[in-house]
């Protein structure tokens, strides 16, 4: 799949508000981990803000895709897992979040974006669980494979795939920087958005 152009759509306060758009491939990931450069790099354009601060994204964020295929939409979900933010805050994005699964009926899969670095959080597992008791498709999605060596990734790949109990080719390894594992990712939502 080749993408033509990707624009911003809105910031939405409310799931409800995002429930309009159809197909939607949605983005979910502890802060940090790297789904807004992942994101710009999959639309070919620096549409989502980067930071080096965790928690930068708060709203959830819609982005239209015009692809060789058939249009869809992005959507970037607030990061978890980011404890410097007020209670209140965090309990204010999980809500959010949490209503965005249940509320909308246009999700065709779920992007969980993973630090390659990192053995999965329990934060992480729980979102894993929670898709599967709603029933949503998902697909992890390994971040910056480019501070690894081949042989380092390749080792990390099968860690986690053993501790998510997830098979190896449920799990896409990627990089925001350097592109790679951009095409699998990309003909992997071609497949989702053709079925």
């Amino acid at each position: 799949m080749i993408v033509k152009s990707a624009k911003f759509v809105k910031s939405c306060v409310e799931p409800s508000a995002a429930s309009e758009f159809s197909p939607q491939i949605c983005v979910a990931g502890r802060s940090n981990c790297g789904k807004s450069t992942l994101l710009n790099k999959l639309m070919g354009a620096r549409l989502c803000k980067t930071s080096q601060t965790p928690g930068r994204t708060r709203l959830i964020n819609i982005f239209e895709v015009t692809s060789d295929v058939q249009k869809f939409y992005f959507v970037d979900l607030p990061g978890y897992g980011f404890h410097k933010a007020q209670k209140s805050q965090a309990d204010e994005w999980s809500e959010r979040t949490d209503g965005y699964f249940r509320e909308t009926e246009n999700i065709a899969q779920v992007l969980c974006l993973m630090d390659i670095r990192r053995d999965p959080s329990d934060l992480d597992k729980v979102l894993i669980n929670y898709l599967r008791d709603l029933g949503l498709p998902f697909t992890v999605v390994l971040t910056k494979s480019d501070k690894l060596s081949r042989a380092q990734a390749g080792n990390a790949l099968m860690k986690i795939s053993a501790s998510l109990g997830l098979a190896r080719d449920n799990l896409i390894v990627t990089s925001g920087q350097s592109g790679d594992g951009k095409d699998k990712l990309l003909s992997r939502i071609e497949e989702i958005i053709n079925n």
